[in-house]
This record gives C-alpha cells, structure tokens and sequence, in this order.
C-alpha cells in the first residue's frame, strides 16, 4: 500500500462558518475517519492553526533566521491534512473526493516520495 497526503485548504481572512455548519462538516468528517480506520487506511492527520502562527525559519550562511508569521502569504492555506494508505492514485482521489465533499474546499491529494 502506497501513502498519499490529503491537504485541505482553506479561505485566508475567513472567520469560521457558522456552528450548525461546521457541526454539519465535523460529523461528516468524523464518518470518513471511522470508514478509514475501519479500512485500515488512516495513518495521522489533525487540523492546524491558522497561519499567523507559523513561525517560519530561514537559513542565511551558518545562522537561522527565525521569523513570525507564514512562509508565504496567499488567498488560501494549509488547513489541515490526513495521511492514509492506499492501493493506488485512483482509490486515494475517491478518499480526498469525499473530503472535498464533506468540508467544501479544496482539497489536494500527492503521493510521498518513493512511493510507487
């Protein structure tokens, strides 16, 4: 089984949608984690904080410059990810498919490295 990141992004400046919304998004999301674990498909994934707190660390000969703030400044960011197993692409965009579904974002599925 090959492991695939599922990033989910979300609208940069957005407050949080109303409760009864994202009560709605959890519960869905909370049934594709179960049907995962039940699947023996889920590895890890939680949700992140917002990009203001990023502390972002940038190298400059041999020290480390060490700064507030996101790495990059966009429209949307990183929100949170899940990693799972999977026997290949097609089954893993089904997974990052019904994500999209659940949570209406974007929603971003790759390979990691070396896996085939």
């Amino acid at each position: 089984m090959k492991q695939y990141l599922i990033s989910m992004f979300q609208p940069a400046g957005e407050g949080l949608p109303d409760p009864e919304f994202l009560a709605e998004v959890m519960r869905k999301v909370d049934a594709i984690h179960d049907e995962l674990v039940e699947a023996g498909s889920w590895v890890f994934g939680n949700g992140l904080h917002a990009p203001e707190t990023a502390t972002v660390l940038r190298p400059k000969g041999e020290e480390v410059l060490v700064t507030d703030g996101p790495y990059v400044e966009g429209k949307e960011y990183l929100g949170g990810f899940t990693i799972i197993t999977a026997p290949d692409l097609d089954a893993a965009l089904e997974w990052g498919r019904r994500y999209a579904l659940a949570t209406t974002l974007p929603i971003e599925v790759r390979p990691f490295q070396g896996e085939v």
